[in-house]
């Protein structure tokens, strides 16, 4: 007997107790048949109520029973998938390795790939910010900055875009441009003007050379134009519309351009020599004014001097002339004397002959000297500048050293040329002295012999 029937018969005992104990109190007309029918039908519901439970259970139990094959064989299964999952997880991590490793050389190769792209971005846009063609062509360093400021791989078309700017870099450096553009002036003033562009090298417009404010994007005219032989140069090319024409040009991109406006002028080169300079300056000219009159006299001199030899007859415009006339004037008397009055008409004739040679001589020998002094002074000043303020600015000792070295050569230039102008002149009159003194011989020998 089940455990379940035991449990519905102990039940019963309980009720039927405790039926006697309320039928013990009901009324005398309750019969035992009676109760003997209730416990009978009491019994039958309970038993039916039993099977029916017993029959639920067992329903219950095939259901539980098929749950937990249906568990057990999901369990089988998810085991079998959880084989082939490790399985395929296994395969996948060593497939990923192998992709990771793949992946690896790929982007090394990628990562060299990019750093030379940026690099030659990098270049490619200091040379387009730099170039005298972005002064013609605008917005050149858009796709330059972006690629050297890219962290990203560059696309096909950024690496075309590249190559087309250096490519028009290329070409148009060999071109010469006309073009209209606004400049700024040499005071500053925007104002629109035609630009002829030289490759990268130079610009020039009406006015001369240009240089280009990379920083700003803009050309200006130079403060300072060069010489004038560069100068002439660029404004004759600029008026050039077809055939060939001389040009100077810049291979730096205006680095020696602006280093020969920088060349100080004659002007600026003797204003080094401060007051010393300009006296030397003052004497020189004094000095070859003189040398220059005065060799122009003496060839007057002997010009006339020429013109007397050939002529027979005395004139008195000239030094053998007036010799000659006062042979004339004293033929009567003795050798003694007339070799005397010759003599005294030479010695009137020398000092208008050898006029202001020696003053020549000495501003000759002044020159040097006042350059020797400009010389010392500038020194001073140099080493006056070195006790204020040191040797780090090497311009601030550029003023003594200029008026140091100016000076000298300043001296040398008036020196040189007023030794030989002396030398010159000193030989020039005493040619013509020489010719003199050998008339005046003759004139003697002349009155010897015709006073034997």
């Amino acid at each position: 007997m089940s455990l379940h029937t035991l449990k519905n018969i102990a039940t019963l005992s309980l009720l039927l107790a405790a039926s006697s104990a309320a039928y013990a109190q009901q009324d005398a007309s309750s019969t035992l048949d009676e109760l003997l029918q209730s416990v009978r039908d009491s019994g039958a519901a309970t038993e039916s109520a039993n099977r029916e439970r017993e029959q639920e259970f067992r329903s219950k139990r095939n259901q539980q029973r098929q749950i937990l094959n249906d568990t057990q064989a999901a369990v089988q299964a998810q085991e079998r998938r959880s084989e082939q999952l490790k399985t395929r997880f296994d395969n996948n991590e060593q497939e990923l390795e192998a992709l990771a490793e793949t992946l690896r050389i790929r982007v090394g190769d990628m990562g060299e790939l990019f750093g030379i792209v940026r690099q030659v971005a990098g270049d490619t846009k200091g040379i387009v910010d730099n170039s005298l063609i972005s002064a013609q062509i605008d917005a050149r360093n858009d796709v330059t900055n972006k690629l050297a400021q890219s962290t990203a791989l560059p696309s096909i078309e950024d690496l075309r875009q590249l190559q087309a700017i250096l490519l028009e870099e290329m070409i148009e450096s060999g071109k010469v441009v006309r073009f209209q553009r606004e400049i700024e002036d040499a005071s500053g003033l925007a104002i629109s003007s035609e630009v002829v562009r030289i490759g990268v090298f130079n610009a020039v417009n009406e006015n001369g050379y240009l240089t280009y404010d990379a920083s700003n994007n803009i050309l200006r005219e130079l403060s300072r134009q060069p010489a004038a032989r560069y100068l002439n140069s660029a404004t004759d090319f600029f008026e050039t519309t077809s055939g060939n024409e001389a040009l100077a040009v810049d291979p730096s991109g205006g680095s020696l351009l602006s280093l020969v406006v920088r060349k100080p002028s004659l002007t600026e080169q003797i204003s080094y020599g401060g007051t010393i300079g300009y006296v030397i300056i003052f004497l020189a000219v004094c000095g070859m004014a003189v040398a220059l009159f005065r060799l122009v006299s003496l060839q007057i001199a002997g010009a006339k001097i020429a013109r007397q030899l050939k002529s027979s007859e005395i004139s008195n415009d000239n030094a053998l002339g007036r010799i000659l006339a006062v042979y004339e004037s004293n033929r009567n008397i003795a050798v003694e004397s007339l070799e005397l009055k010759l003599d005294e008409a030479i010695m009137r004739e020398t000092p208008p002959l050898e006029r202001f040679h020696s003053m020549i001589k000495v501003l000759a020998g002044i020159a040097p000297l006042l350059g020797l002094l400009g010389t010392v002074v500038g020194m001073i000043r140099t080493f006056q500048s070195i006790t204020l303020f040191g040797t780090g600015d090497p311009k601030l000792m550029a003023d003594g050293i200029s008026q140091a070295l100016v000076t000298t050569a300043e001296g040398l230039i008036a020196a040189i040329p007023l030794v030989f102008l002396h030398a010159l002149l000193a030989s020039r009159s005493r040619t013509l002295i020489e010719i003199l003194e050998a008339q005046s011989a003759g004139l003697v020998a002349r009155h010897v012999e015709a006073e034997k």
